[in-house]
Formats: structure tokens, sequence, C-alpha cells
């Protein structure tokens, strides 16, 4: 009672941040019930039918369930190569940046996107892409090429999905490993320079061991979505001609279950994202305790 009294002020920010999880986390968790039952509105969570594992059948046997689980994948595999990276890589960069007020300039231009809205970063990406209003057809023409109409080619989809994620959050996201490599001890750097270190060697043996544990803990969380995508992205991206690259497991939960009122089915597909995550971040987790013999990790 002591400790608790006189870190009171830790507490309360604490309580803010258990009741928001509490409220919108863990508190409607019971609702999962309804991927077990037919459910209608009309008799409630606990008056509806049980029907088992019935959804679940129903998941696994729909001719669209391959379908939408490559295009989840594969859309995820390729956030994982090049969108999870980036960041890295960008706050690597800015470290060793001299001038403090280009740093800041950089910072805060690529801070900027995270803080404009999907439906208009859509809708930027779809002017720019444009094959006739747009930059990009521009500098094609420019350069003697033919402009291709992107957003009408099913193949283009996933690229531009990842380019325009990573142009949108690439400064957000670095701000934690911008904060990792601020907090490496100076001396290191000093050292390494008087043993003849190179500027290269120095970001190898240096800097991006130190962000190990940030990267390896950010990685883990980061699985723990791998069948999710970023629904307000690609549902203002998507169009009838790439539906066959582009349609995913949260754009389909939309259209059934919010479009044509299957509420017990879609709760199964959530079910279903939910137990996979958690089984990757139980395995990528466990991993990297074992590869680092214990010294990072979640737990």
């Amino acid at each position: 009672m002591k400790m608790l009294a006189k870190h009171r002020d830790l507490l309360a920010l604490y309580l803010f941040a258990f009741a928001f999880f509490f409220v919108f986390k863990y508190g409607p968790l019971y609702g999962v019930v309804i991927a077990f039952k037919d459910f209608r509105v009309i008799d409630g969570v606990w008056g509806s039918a049980w029907v088992g594992l019935e959804h679940f059948r129903t998941l696994f046997a729909d001719p669209n369930f391959y379908r939408l689980l490559k295009n989840t994948l594969l859309l995820n595999l390729y956030f994982l190569l090049f969108a999870f990276p980036a960041p890295i890589v960008l706050a690597l960069l800015l470290n060793e940046v001299k001038s403090r007020g280009f740093q800041r300039f950089v910072q805060t231009t690529s801070y900027l996107p995270h803080f404009v809205s999907w439906v208009v970063m859509s809708g930027l990406v779809i002017y720019f892409l444009s094959p006739t209003t747009g930059i990009v057809a521009y500098i094609v023409e420019l350069f003697g090429g033919k402009p291709v109409f992107y957003m009408g080619q099913k193949e283009y989809f996933r690229p531009i999905v990842v380019v325009s994620a990573i142009l949108k959050d690439i400064g957000w996201g670095s701000i934690i490993y911008f904060a990792a490599l601020s907090g490496i001890n100076p001396e290191l750097q000093e050292s390494a320079t008087i043993d003849g270190a190179s500027r290269w060697q120095r970001i190898v043996h240096i800097n991006v061991p130190s962000i190990m544990p940030t990267v390896a803990i950010m990685l883990i969380l980061s699985l723990g979505g791998f069948l999710s995508a970023n629904f307000e992205q690609i549902i203002n991206l998507l169009n009838p001609v790439t539906f066959e690259t582009g349609d995913v497991f949260d754009t389909y939960v939309y259209r059934v279950g919010l479009q044509q009122f299957q509420y017990s089915y879609t709760a199964a597909i959530g079910l279903f994202k939910s137990v996979v995550g958690l089984l990757l971040i139980l395995g990528a987790n466990l991993t990297v305790r074992k590869l680092s013999r214990g010294e990072n990790g979640l737990w």
C-alpha cells in the first residue's frame, strides 16, 4: 500500500489505459460466442441457438476462403518484407545526419502523412496514378513511355498498397527506433571512431545490434495481425478490376457481415484470424527468446 501511495500519479495514468482496454478490448470478448451460434438480433447473444462448429465448416468449405487467405498472406508478407524494415532504415539514416535542422525537417514531413485519413490518402494515390492527370503518367511521358492505368491492373494492386502504406507511416513508425538509437551510449561511437571504424561499420556493429531488442518486440507485435490488413486503405483502393488480388478477409467480413448481416459467420472468421495471430505471437516470441538466449521477447 505504501508503494501504491508513493506512485499514485503513475497508477492514475495506468487506470485510464486499463479502463480503455477493458471497455473496448476485453469487455466485448463475450460476443465471440456468436461464432458458435446462429445469432439473431431479436433473440440476443444468449438466446440464439447453438450450432457448434458449423460456421467454421462453412468457412473452410467456402471457395472464396483460399483466395482470401492467399491475398491476405501475400499482402502481409510484402508488408513484413518491405514496410516493416522501412522505418528502421529511415531511423538509421536520420541518426547519421549531422544537421539537426535538416533532420527535424525530414522527420516532420515524414510524420505528417500519418495524420491524413486513408480516405484522403487513397484519393491522392488514385489521382497521382491516373493515366491522364496523374504525376506518374506525366513523368512516364517525359521519358518517352506510355502511361499505364495502374489502378485498373490487378497485378499492380499489391505493390500500390505496400508503397502507399510505406509513404504514409514510415515517419511515424520510425519514432520508436529513433528513440532507441538516441539511447545508445555516445562513448561507444567515440571509441569505434578512434579505433578507425567507418560510418558503415558503426551502423552495422553498434547501431543495429543496439536496437535489435526493440525490433524484435515490434516484429512480434506485428505478427499478431498477420491475417489482418489495413481495412481503411484497401477498401478505398479496391475496385472490381483488382478484386481478384485485393480482396482480403477484412473486406470480405465487411461485405458479408455488415451488408448481408451474417454476424455469426463473420465472427467465426474473426475468431479464426485471432487464433492464428495468437499462435504466431507465441511462436515468434519463443523463437526470439531462443535466438537471444532469453534476453529479448515480450515475456
